[in-house]
């Protein structure tokens, strides 16, 4: 896909239409196929500074009269990573997009590519970091930014540091992204509805790079689909970038716990859950845990989280899940 040049006045200007015109009226019964054209100069680290988490919490106890749920995990103290991250944990960074609100946030991974070892562009994140859910649509200037503020600097030095420190790998658009349908009937910015279905597979391309995501940042996650249910995973660890209180989304952070139940509704598929204080802007982050060939995989993705900010939960990743993430695979051999 070629890449589109645009003066800064005039990209500023299509962003601010795409995201008045497009967001919030797509009718998730006919779901307008993804278009997310570059727009050169928009994300600037000023602007990602300015970004905003778009999650809303759920109420504390929910699930607790709803099909299977486990009693209410204990709080785990989100611990900083270590930087660089680029050599503790680059297959995170962070995905940036508009909303009728402004600048958003939320966390992502890279994740290998079947058809395409060792080069692949692929991004798993959460449903709702991409799409608005029922009665929404596609959110606008979607990028993925690996390894965002290598050094984890805090405050003015964050402020101070130039491009080359905040976005080591450059910024990677989306040019292609599923979400599970599930996710575009059903899914809330509040409450939990469609939670177990809130994942989404991008794909991206940075501007004047031949090389795959992969081939830049030297790593892709495998994704371990049909992975065990909670009463018999291990100990399962979460990455993000939490920016509400305390947190301010300019570090990654991480949680590791044994995962529990947590049903939303009866008649859907039941959601990993485990202790964490992260707050908003950790949704889409990835959660690992030890894979069929001993190393680490990715198992599910941050989707809710209550309002005191003491645990997390994710959708199990089955049979829908891979599907679609074959679906990005499959369009990626024509973008």
């Amino acid at each position: 896909m070629p890449p589109i040049r645009r003066t800064p006045i005039a990209a500023r200007a299509t962003a601010l239409l795409l995201v008045l015109a497009g967001v919030g009226c797509d009718s998730p019964a006919r779901l307008p196929a993804f278009s997310n054209p570059v727009v050169e100069g928009l994300w600037t680290t000023q602007r990602m500074a300015q970004a905003r988490a778009a999650d809303t919490p759920v109420p504390n106890g929910i699930g607790e009269d709803a099909g299977t749920t486990d009693p209410e995990p204990a709080p785990v103290s989100a611990t900083a990573e270590k930087a660089a991250y680029h050599d503790n944990a680059a297959v995170i960074g962070k995905i940036f997009f508009d909303t009728p609100d402004g600048p958003s946030v939320c966390s992502g991974t890279a994740v290998e590519d079947p058809a395409r070892p060792g080069r692949s562009a692929l991004v798993w994140t959460a449903g709702h970091c991409v799409h608005a859910g029922a009665g929404g649509g596609w959110f606008r200037n979607i990028v993925f930014v690996p390894s965002y503020n290598n050094l984890g600097l805090d405050g003015t030095a964050r402020q101070a540091a130039d491009e080359n420190r905040i976005a080591p790998f450059g910024t990677w658009w989306a040019d292609w992204a599923e979400v599970a349908p599930e996710w575009v009937a059903e899914g809330a910015p509040s409450g939990g509805a469609g939670s177990p279905f809130d994942y989404a597979v991008l794909h991206v391309q940075r501007q004047w790079v031949p090389d795959s995501l992969q081939e830049t940042i030297g790593q892709a996650a495998p994704v371990w689909f049909g992975a065990p249910s909670a009463t018999r995973m291990g100990d399962t660890a979460v990455w993000g970038y939490p920016a509400e209180r305390p947190f301010d989304g300019e570090r990654m952070f991480s949680c590791q716990d044994r995962p529990g139940r947590l049903s939303i509704r009866s008649d859907q598929p039941v959601l990993y859950r485990i202790g964490c204080t992260m707050t908003g802007g950790s949704s889409g982050g990835g959660w690992f845990a030890r894979g069929p060939s001993g190393a680490p995989a990715l198992v599910s993705n941050t989707s809710i989280g209550p309002a005191d900010s003491t645990w997390l939960a994710g959708p199990r990743l089955g049979e829908p899940a891979r599907k679609l993430y074959q679906r990005v695979s499959d369009k990626a051999g024509s973008l």
